[in-house]
């Protein structure tokens, strides 16, 4: 390494997780390291991250576009949390020699999967309102009454590894499963417990309707005003995958209209969700700041692996996980 010591920005720890749950002492006598636990914009984030030669990325909560790459003339690494990120510009990097690394994702997976369940089941329950109101001193109000789960229908859009583990569930709750996803054939929604059917069959059709697929030109906006307007008017939308699944300013209108009949969502556009947001306003929303994989065992890993890859690259040593654009 060069006799000046680098400088590396970790951005986006909301959590303030990072620097708590590993060892930073040698990437402290090392190097100068400077933590945001506040999301940076525009020209702040330009500032921030002007004279770094490393940067951190907790997943892809700051975009690293081309433009803003072409403007820090000292990066030499870039390390993200997870092993995806679809915010990088990794064109960009690659053309100017940054290597790029990650660290392992942890049990990510199960605990998207149980918040999901968390949010399905504080939705059907009207868990929101009774807790509002056991605080207040009261007891039961005249609104609806809690769905049953039991001997409905569970639609899973995407069967991967967390749709797979949300249809283990829907039958251990007695539901019926079923799946679409733009590749899905009979024989593989079988082998998860669950049925293939058309995506219009499964929205006009389920109760619970939950979404877990990576966006591709396929399927950004899948759910569209057309589709949101097909769903079942006592249906549940969930979100704990990507919101460019979904077109959130027609979820809004389709909401305030009765179809579907709520919604409960991890995930948005911009995070943090704006406080003046439409879908805050909203009675029959259930909402949660993207805590899919926010848990303790999950930052455990993240932490080890940031670290890791630090050190890596301040001894010069081969990089770990090095991502090829």
């Amino acid at each position: 390494m060069d006799a000046i010591r680098p400088t590396i920005v970790v951005l986006d720890d909301f959590e303030r997780a990072l620097r708590r749950l590993a060892d930073w002492s040698e990437i402290d006598r090392l190097a100068d390291v400077r933590v945001f636990h506040e999301p940076l914009r525009g020209d702040v984030l330009h500032a921030a991250l002007v004279h770094a030669d490393a940067i951190v990325l907790m997943r892809d909560r700051t975009p690293l576009a081309a433009s803003l790459i072409a403007r820090l003339p000292q990066l030499k690494l870039v390390v993200f949390t997870g092993s995806r990120n679809a915010a990088l510009d990794m064109a960009a990097l690659a053309g100017r020699g940054i290597p790029v690394c990650h660290t392992e994702w942890g049990p990510s997976k199960d605990t998207t999967c149980e918040l999901a369940w968390a949010l399905i089941l504080a939705a059907a329950k009207r868990l929101e309102a009774h807790f509002r109101l056991m605080r207040e001193g009261d007891w039961r109000d005249s609104g609806p009454l809690a769905g049953m789960l039991a001997g409905d229908r569970l639609g899973l859009i995407g069967l991967g590894e967390i749709g797979s583990r949300m249809a283990r569930i829907g039958n251990a709750f007695g539901m019926q499963v079923v799946a679409w996803s733009p590749h899905m054939t009979a024989e593989r929604a079988a082998a998860r417990q669950a049925t293939a059917l058309p995506l219009d069959e499964l929205l006009a059709t389920s109760k619970v309707v939950s979404l877990h697929l990576v966006p591709s030109a396929e399927t950004r906006q899948l759910l569209d005003a057309d589709r949101l307007a097909s769903m079942r008017r006592d249906s549940l939308l969930v979100n704990t995958s990507r919101s460019a699944l979904i077109d959130t300013a027609a979820l809004a209108h389709a909401l305030a209209g009765g179809r579907p009949a709520m919604a409960a969502l991890d995930v948005y556009d911009e995070e943090p969700l704006p406080a003046d947001h439409p879908l805050r306003r909203l009675p029959n929303v259930v909402l949660t700041p993207h805590l899919g994989f926010v848990a303790q065992p999950v930052f455990e890993r993240f932490a080890a692996g940031v670290v890791e890859c630090l050190a890596a690259w301040l001894r010069g040593a081969p990089l770990p996980r090095l991502l090829r654009a």
